[in-house]
């Protein structure tokens, strides 16, 4: 079949197609901005999704021929960016008495075509600005959009569900006066500890079966890895990229040390540059897969030498390592910290004499959050008001906040108001 027959035939599939049924994430994107809309994220998140959610809504007010979807993990469209001209011009041989400037036009993962930024660049000046994109690669995409589109466009991250989108796909709608009642707090808190241990990948949130669960993540990984990695990147040395990411993985949370890493690869006798395992971290960062936390200092250069690794998801913690199984504190931890980045704010951690888990920063001011399983035992209770208290007065802040898998309480100790509150709280009527 011939480029140009592919083309139109991808694009009254979709014609045809029914819109799966949807459930509206907190994202929304805009309509009729002049701009070209991005959306970028890990791959699985949801990123498809929102843009069926934006269709949708075109459809109350547009006729589903004036939308060009293309999803460019499709098999058949292999092709070089020289061939995509020919995509417009097969819907043009399709609907030639539609204007190309009412078109609406959705490219998915458009990143698999190299090129693809010159192509979008000429359709959005020459055809239609209603253009939205979507991508795996966080610096691919902000990359060749600065540099090709040059203030064209206007870019969205999608991230695995949020906990209160976690809620709203398993069904569940809770108010702040539910906390008090014994049986909807009971179904909050497991719901809760689903979130913990499977995360939040809409697909995964459907299943029942833990196995599937599991092993669905696990296949998550192994494209991350050899899609987004290895081919994307031409990365030869799989036995020690593959190395790394185990040992950031079971370091989640703690200082991380490449130079540590790189000694013990070498003392196997394995050959890699250690400048190569900061490239491997600049990877797994672009490709979603972790975020990079460093330590809270006025001194920016010593601001950079210290940092700690965050998967994007508790679920892919869990399907690539068992030591967390029994450490519920440092899924706690990772599933606050992508909360707290996805919902805008930047992270840093503190680390003087005492130790702060969380310096949240909402661009007007700094708060504190210690993030502890439980507190059952007064030396965990102080230590973690200790490290309150000692970036309190670091930041020149009057609150903090600890939070806990279930308890709650509220102190005042040397002018500082801490709450203590169940993380799921704070996550549903509180953040």
């Amino acid at each position: 079949m011939k480029r140009k027959d592919v083309f139109k035939q991808v694009i009254v599939e979709f014609h045809q197609w029914t819109l799966p049924k949807l459930l509206n994430r907190n994202i929304e994107l805009p309509l009729n901005t002049n701009k070209i809309i991005s959306l970028i994220g890990p791959r699985r998140s949801g990123k498809t999704y929102v843009m069926f959610q934006t269709i949708k809504k075109l459809l109350s007010s547009v006729p589903i021929e004036r939308i060009l979807y293309v999803n460019f993990e499709d098999e058949r469209l292999d092709i070089s960016s020289d061939e995509l001209g020919l995509l417009i011009e097969a819907y043009k041989e399709l609907y030639p008495d539609i204007p190309l400037n009412d078109v609406y036009i959705f490219f998915d993962e458009i990143q698999n075509v190299e090129g693809w930024e010159t192509f979008v660049r000429r359709i959005y000046d020459k055809c239609t600005k209603n253009i939205y994109i979507t991508g795996s690669n966080s610096k691919l995409l902000s990359k060749e959009i600065a540099t090709a589109l040059r203030g064209r466009t206007l870019t969205y991250e999608v991230f695995p569900l949020s906990f209160q989108e976690f809620l709203k796909f398993k069904g569940f709608y809770f108010e702040e006066i539910d906390f008090y009642n014994i049986e909807k707090r009971a179904i909050l808190k497991k719901a809760f500890l689903d979130y913990l241990n499977y995360g939040a990948f809409p697909e995964v949130v459907f299943f029942d079966d833990k196995s599937l669960k599991l092993k669905t993540l696990q296949n998550y990984f192994e494209v991350m890895f050899y899609r987004d990695l290895v081919e994307r990147y031409k990365i030869k040395n799989h036995i020690a990229l593959k190395y790394f990411i185990k040992r950031v993985v079971e370091n989640i949370g703690s200082m991380l040390s490449i130079n540590n890493i790189y000694n013990e690869l070498k003392s196997q006798a394995h050959k890699i540059a250690k400048d190569s395992l900061y490239e491997y971290l600049e990877m797994l960062q672009d490709i979603y897969f972790l975020f990079v936390v460093k330590k809270y200092n006025k001194s920016i250069l010593k601001s950079e030498l210290q940092k700690k690794a965050y998967l994007i998801d508790n679920g892919l913690l869990n399907a690539l390592s068992f030591s967390f199984k029994e450490n519920m504190g440092i899924l706690l931890e990772n599933a606050m910290v992508k909360e707290l980045l996805t919902k805008g704010y930047d992270i840093f951690f503190f680390k003087e004499k005492k130790e702060c888990d969380i310096i949240a920063y909402d661009h007007n001011h700094f708060i504190p959050i210690q993030i502890t399983y439980e507190m059952s035992l007064s030396q965990t209770k102080q230590r973690e008001i200790e490290g309150i208290l000692e970036a309190s007065k670091y930041l020149g802040s009057k609150e903090g906040i600890i939070l806990t898998f279930d308890e709650k309480d509220e102190i005042s100790i040397n002018g500082i108001d801490i709450k203590i509150l169940p993380a799921y709280y704070y996550l549903l009527f509180q953040l």
